[in-house]
């Protein structure tokens, strides 16, 4: 599969890597501050015109927030699959649903490609309606990534807290911010920390008034997002051929199981 790669920092670097070690080609990589990257002018029309003349089969997007919205704009029209995974946009779902269908653009986003980390939501999820029943366990989330990371919670903090909510009715709302009196009851609480070259680790905590049961996933390597991603569009591009899929949707990366 020929890959075009729109962000060619550390992870898209790895990205790379990942794509050609499962076979594929890359054929442009995109970024404006990195300095080896094959083009490097940030204008959308410059996006898409270098993402369609290389001749891709399929786009990653890995960016960042600030970016991201003006990426997918210029990408979806294009018709080509694309991968997201860039976080801090669930706010703008909508819009790029409707510019996909609009367009016969199709993408497939997910908070986290890993494989551990899609395994870990389905265990959170099965832990959440195990402990439902005892109501004297209360809930939270916490997660830790490096300190160039650009959004709090990430991305996957906030699936998870999805997950939470969608399996118990203790709680019925997400904070994410720092409580300055006693928390309510139905708030879930997905606190952030910030350090270092944390890759990233995520934990759900169930705490009653004997015991504590925690949950963690701590990945040693963004080595595992890489390849995830590559998979997941190779996968994405395989259902639009084969008629699982159809063009003109977005996508999450449970709609592959």
């Amino acid at each position: 599969m020929k890959i075009a790669l729109v962000g060619y920092g550390k992870m898209g670097h790895l990205l790379k890597a990942a794509a050609e070690n499962l076979g594929n080609e890359v054929v442009v990589t995109i970024d404006p501050f990195a300095p080896d990257a094959d083009v490097k002018n940030a204008d959308s029309a410059e996006l898409a015109r270098a993402v369609k003349g290389s001749g891709a089969d399929g786009v990653i997007e890995f960016t960042n927030p600030a970016v991201v919205m003006e990426n997918l704009r210029a990408l979806v029209p294009l018709g080509i699959p694309l991968v997201v995974g860039t976080t801090g946009w669930t706010q703008n779902e909508s819009e790029i649903a409707d510019l996909a269908a609009k367009t016969g653009g199709t993408v497939l986003r997910s908070s986290n490609f890993s494989t551990g980390v899609n395994m870990f939501f389905r265990i959170v999820e099965e832990a959440v309606k195990i402990l439902e029943p005892f109501s004297e366990y209360d809930i939270a989330t916490w997660e830790m990534h490096h300190n160039q990371k650009a959004d709090s919670p990430s991305g996957t903090a906030l699936e998870i807290a999805r997950r939470i909510l969608a399996n118990t009715s203790k709680k019925t709302e997400i904070e994410a911010d720092a409580f300055h009196e006693r928390p309510q009851k139905n708030a879930l609480h997905v606190s952030s920390t910030r350090c270092g070259s944390v890759p990233g680790t995520h934990s759900v905590i169930f705490d009653g008034p004997a015991d504590t049961i925690e949950i963690r996933h701590t990945a040693r390597s963004r080595e595992g997002f890489a390849m995830g991603a590559v998979r997941a569009l190779k996968s994405l591009d395989d259902a639009l051929k084969t008629g699982k899929h159809s063009r003109g949707k977005l996508y999450g990366l449970e709609d592959l199981e």
